[in-house]
């Protein structure tokens, strides 16, 4: 057991960073361990059978495969990693870089940083060929994290397990925990066998099955592992165990068996993976995805406008696709006064007489039908009314029924030489005309008619790959890089602008888009009962003040139902949408009495953490039962309280608060839903009403 040492440590914050060495190998693995566990961890160096993680992995072609029978269900352990041995590290101020070296001239760039006595980590791996000949990889990672249950010597059975969250089309977030056993990876009797559970996306919607993010927990500590990847592409996460009793976290672009991607680097050129976040904690899973999420609040970079996180509307679910100049000013007078800031006309505005929405983007020219004075007289009526206009763009496809379709053509991705998607085409990112194309009709469009928000939607996904000389994974990856350059182009060009991601609601809720972005729409389930759910689960993954919440009203809701939709926009970015002009002066007022508490709980929305309680049905299509989520201040003296029943509540419900004595300061909840109160640290709601929700704002 003398092969493996201690290579060094650092302490971030209540986390301790142990780089482990194999000297006969010469492989380093990374650990996260909370400095003051539950349990002690146990020193790698003395464990029968433990084998390290490799800190990074990569695959040349032309090395030997994975073994124990690996092939086609992980590209890891294989004969390029093994070549890969020690060659330096260096700690720097708030970083640590390790070099890993292969004897044909290949090195291994692995950067951990953070910030502060923030302990979450920032994860960069970069390959340089210092050889002669150019190399071709076919799988690389961003991050591995080892040692994952280092508080056994056996096997751990039945408690260590894998937190995942799945999405599909309007039901994102969905959280779902399983045991290692549930994943069958139990050891086989002689370990001999790769045991890896390889899950993620492939495609240009990276939220589409899984978001992209796991965490390992060690049920009998209480100890979380997690990481969440910044990248807009395809990508995998391995959660796995060879032959050691422990786990082992990784992942990065998805390889060439996953996710057709392979590189060729020429002599002297380097590539670097996407990032990863990594973090651990022992004060339970919520306590994980803060630390995760403090890393995304470090990149924020939003323009002054967005400093209060004002209400947005936004006329789609008013008007349906069909906006006009009268519309929208109509809609615009009707908003004076309330704290709106953003007035955005959705999609629709560019279509010609007989065309559809979803098939005319491409040209990007404004319906003189809609719009006979112009976008920019819209605009400017929109701004002397105390708005900041906003517009929808869907500006990487072209749909079938605009010119651009046929005309640009070959400025479109194909694969195999034909457009990658039959019935709307892609753009080709890289292309420097399809590029000057876009400059002309989207970004310099925006400036010309002084629109200070875009909504930046995306409806379709690329699938595996496009045309590229290395592989339509490459193709893609690029692809991907050209998206991250238009919204940097945008920003550019209309300084201040306001940028609104969206992509059939949640298929890009993702670290690297939020960091371009200021806000993200969360779904497309903008009228459905499991609003509330799927906007809770996501304070798991991103930041409230990005997360961009529909509240559609219309004349029929009762009072009751307006107080679930209108309290569900609270949980994140309050947007009106809807059949305001037709509300009666009750209904009405009740809305503009939604927005002033929207406007009052924005300091704890944008500075807090997030604990999420939930009893209720795993159906989300037929809810019962409760959900209460706690959102409470930087400084713990203040608490927001988002409470929603479901079908067949009990009569009561009782909820323990943080520790303290907490006073409702105020409450925003639709007559004879419910009489709420406060004992102690003890919140009590009295006769809940079904499919209800509330706010209760708090203070110790």
């Amino acid at each position: 057991m003398d092969e493996i040492k201690k290579l060094s440590s650092v302490t971030v914050g209540d986390t301790e960073v142990v780089y482990w060495q194999n000297i006969k190998s010469g492989q380093v693995e990374l650990a996260l361990v909370p400095a003051a566990a539950p349990a002690p961890a146990l020193d790698r160096s003395e464990i029968d059978n433990a084998e390290l993680t490799p800190l990074a992995e990569v695959k040349i072609r032309g090395d030997h495969n994975t073994c124990g029978f690996g092939a086609g269900r992980s590209m890891r352990h294989n004969g390029s990693t093994e070549q890969f041995r020690f060659r330096e590290q260096q700690m720097r101020d708030h970083e640590v870089e390790t070099i890993l070296a292969d004897p044909r001239g290949y090195e291994l760039a692995h950067r951990l940083a953070w910030r502060g006595d923030t302990p979450v980590f920032t994860v960069s791996v970069e390959f340089r060929n210092r050889s002669r000949k150019p190399v071709t990889l076919d799988m690389i990672e961003s991050f591995a994290l080892g040692g994952l249950g280092p508080y056994a010597s056996d096997e751990q059975h039945e408690r260590i397990r894998l937190h995942r969250f799945r999405s599909s089309w309007s039901a994102e977030a969905y959280h779902v925990a399983d045991t290692a056993e549930a994943l069958h990876l139990e050891r086989s009797w002689s370990g001999h066998s790769v045991c890896s559970e390889r899950f993620g996306q492939i495609g240009t919607m990276p939220v589409r099955g899984f978001h992209p993010f796991a965490a390992v927990e060690d049920a009998k500590t209480g100890v979380f592992w997690g990481v969440q990847l910044a990248w807009a592409g395809s990508w995998q996460i391995e959660f796995s165990r060879r032959r050691a009793l422990d786990f082992s976290l990784s992942g990065g672009l998805a390889d060439r068996e996953f996710g057709h991607w392979s590189k060729t680097i020429d002599a002297g050129e380097t590539f670097t993976a996407p990032e990863a976040f990594v973090a651990c904690s022992a004060h339970g899973f919520d306590a994980l995805c803060s630390r995760l999420l403090a890393e995304q609040e470090a990149r924020l970079d939003v323009p002054e406008s967005e400093e209060d996180l004002p209400v947005i509307f936004n006329e789609w679910c008013t008007t349906w696709g069909d906006p006009t100049e009268e519309k929208v000013l109509a809609i615009a007078d009707k908003l004076r006064g309330t704290p709106v800031r953003y007035l955005v006309i959705d999609a629709g505005w560019f279509k010609s007489d007989g065309s559809e929405w979803y098939a005319a983007q491409g040209d990007w020219e404004p319906s003189p039908r809609l719009f006979p004075n112009g976008l920019k007289a819209v605009a400017d009526k929109i701004r002397e009314y105390g708005f900041i206009p906003g517009i929808w763009f869907e500006f990487e496809v072209c749909g079938p029924q605009s010119k651009a379709f046929k005309l640009y053509e070959k400025h479109h991705l194909t694969l195999d030489g034909i457009p990658v998607f039959p019935d709307r085409h892609f753009w080709n990112l890289n292309d420097p005309e399809a590029k000057a194309i876009l400059e002309e009709k989207v970004v310099q469009m925006l400036k010309r008619n002084g629109f200070g928000y875009i909504k930046v939607d995306y409806n379709e996904t690329v699938g595996f790959g496009c045309d590229h000389p290395d592989s339509p994974g490459e193709g893609l990856r690029r692809q991907v890089l050209g998206t991250y350059g238009m919204f940097r182009r945008l920003r550019e060009v209309n300084p201040g602008l306001v940028i609104e991601n969206c992509s059939s609601g949640g298929h890009r809720l993702e670290p690297s888009m939020f960091a371009l972005s200021s806000m993200s729409s969360f779904s497309d389930a903008h009228e459905e009962p499991e609003i509330p759910v799927i906007a809770a689960s996501l304070h798991r993954l991103m930041l409230p003040r990005q997360n961009q919440i529909w509240a559609v009203v219309k004349p029929q809701h009762e009072l009751k139902k307006l107080g679930y939709i209108l309290s569900s926009a609270m949980l994140g970015r309050f947007c009106l949408s809807g059949d305001i002009l037709g509300l009666n002066d009750e209904q009405w007022a009740f809305v503009r009495e939604a927005m002033e508490f929207y406007r009052r709980l924005v300091p704890v929305l944008k500075h807090g953490s997030s604990t999420l309680s939930t009893m209720m049905s795993p159906a989300w299509r037929k809810l019962r039962g409760n959900q209460i989520l706690v959102r409470r201040s930087r400084d713990g003296r203040e608490l927001a309280l988002f409470v929603h029943v479901f079908d067949n509540p009990p009569s009561q419900l009782a909820f323990r608060l943080p520790a303290g004595e907490w006073k409702i300061i105020e409450e925003f909840a639709a007559p004879g839903t419910g009489t709420s109160s406060t004992a102690g640290n003890e919140y009590r709601l009295d006769a809940p009403a079904p499919m209800s929700g509330r706010v209760i704002r708090l203070q110790n």
